[in-house]
């Protein structure tokens, strides 16, 4: 399994981000997608993710803010970001369920992108 993550950079407080996850070595569709991040010197952290029959699920209050989707056809994943803010910077990872069908729970995720970094600031 291969996972590539694009999009991220420096944005400034209250702007967006779109980011993309291209999959490749799995049979994407059936695969749970989440994304996780990783700020510095902090655990990694779930911020949320989407089964293969499109439900999506978030950490806390970051639906307010977040979204995701997938693209099947194109075998990638999206985590939009709205109104980001200074704590949100992190590097962004994305991850697919060791299994098909898997339910969305944070250890059912065992592939991993390299990440892409996502700083806010002015």
């Amino acid at each position: 399994v291969h996972l590539v993550e694009f999009g991220g950079g420096l944005v400034q407080p209250g702007g967006s981000l779109r980011l993309s996850c291209v999959a490749s070595g799995l049979t994407f569709r059936t695969h749970t997608m989440g994304w996780f991040r990783q700020a510095p010197g902090k655990d990694r952290e779930f911020v949320g993710g989407i089964t293969s029959t499109g439900s999506t699920g978030y950490t806390g209050l970051l639906s307010a803010r977040f979204t995701i989707s997938r693209d099947n056809s194109k075998n990638t994943l999206y985590l939009e970001m709205n109104n980001l803010q200074p704590e949100d910077t992190a590097v962004y990872i994305c991850a697919a369920s060791t299994a098909p069908w898997a339910p969305m729970i944070e250890a059912n995720f065992g592939s991993w992108g390299q990440g892409t970094q996502v700083t806010v600031s002015s």
